[in-house]
């Protein structure tokens, strides 16, 4: 008797083996296209603050904001001492990683200086964190004397233009200055800062230990209680970046950025202070993420019949199954009829 059941056994293992030959390639050919989620993914996580940012220290949250043209004005004369001129450079970078940067997004250049004026990148110049933070870094000290005024001249008329990267009005970005200095200007600022408000320019101005509080007013927008800030050192400037991130990270709800211009051939969808593209009906998009693709009806009715054709292959596979067993079954259930009769003749 088990002598005809492993025989059976056999034999069903045998017709499953043929038929998964016959039927389970295709299936698992177009497995991944039927469950595309089952594949196995290779992507890493999504680690904020992970990628282009350098750590100088914790990683700030993302700023959603608006694009900005922003330039950093720092006073770097013998008065702020290495050590306090490295805090400097950790607070810059901290203002960075809370910035959303890119040629589309916030743009940032630096002015360095003392006695005179050192431009040290322009705003066409790094569009990546990692890259703006590394000119960061490279950033060394000046000499003596602070003219601020000289320093914000300068910058209206050398960054903030279109051949240095700073973007059009028609756009109309924000231009923002941010002034970082420990001392009284030794030459007129009240004049020089009032022209680039004029111009367009926002203007923050942060005050450290001996920094005159009149001249950071002179030189700041209003309202004042918004753009002037104090700190008694350097060690403790870190601290403005959260209040900083408040200030320039501001609601973007209603900003349009598709209507500051855009690559999309066929349409631009706004997504927060970005877009993306989308093409119309029976077009794709190409791997250009932008420019668009007339859909071929063939490719779409080719795959329509391959579905269709796959479906019929595993249907016919269950069928062939389904009636191969019952075939075994019949033929076991004899075959132990014929066990029994066997036994019951010889008993």
């Amino acid at each position: 008797m088990a002598f005809f059941i492993c025989i059976f056994v056999f034999c069903l293992s045998v017709f499953l083996m043929e038929a998964q030959g016959t039927y389970g390639p295709y299936a698992r050919n177009h497995q991944n296209q039927l469950y595309p989620h089952r594949q196995r993914s290779h992507l890493s996580p999504n680690i904020p603050g992970h990628g282009n940012s350098i750590n100088f220290g914790a990683p700030a949250e993302l700023c959603k904001s608006r694009p900005l043209d922003l330039v950093f004005i720092i006073d770097s004369s013998r008065s702020v001492r290495p050590a306090e001129f490295e805090k400097v450079k950790i607070f810059l970078s901290e203002m960075v990683d809370s910035l959303d940067i890119g040629s589309d997004a916030t743009r940032v250049a630096l002015v360095n200086y003392a006695s005179t004026v050192n431009i040290e990148f322009l705003l066409k110049k790094h569009f990546s964190k990692a890259e703006v933070k590394q000119a960061f870094s490279r950033i060394d000290p000046l000499s003596t004397g602070t003219m601020t005024g000289l320093a914000i001249k300068t910058t209206m008329e050398q960054v903030f233009t279109e051949t240095a990267g700073a973007r059009p009005l028609k756009k109309n970005i924000g231009k923002v200055a941010i002034i970082v200095t420990d001392g009284r200007p030794q030459d007129k600022v009240e004049e020089v800062a009032a022209a680039a408000r004029a111009s367009g320019i926002e203007i923050y101005a942060i005050g450290v230990d001996r920094a005159e509080m009149r001249s950071l007013k002179l030189m700041a927008s209003q309202p004042l209680d918004d753009h002037v800030f104090y700190v008694e050192t350097y060690g403790v400037i870190e601290k403005l970046t959260s209040k900083f991130r408040e200030t320039l990270c501001a609601d973007f709800a209603g900003f349009d950025a598709c209507a500051l211009g855009h690559n999309c051939e066929h349409i631009c969808v706004n997504n927060n202070a970005s877009y993306f593209c989308k093409c119309r009906e029976g077009y794709v998009i190409n791997s250009d993420k932008k420019t668009c693709s007339k859909q071929a009806n063939e490719e779409a009715r080719g795959d329509l019949t391959e579905n269709a054709c796959m479906c019929e292959a595993q249907m016919a596979f269950q069928r062939n199954v389904h009636t191969s067993i019952q075939t075994l079954t019949s033929r076991l259930d004899d075959i132990t009829n014929r066990v029994q009769q066997f036994d019951l003749r010889h008993a």
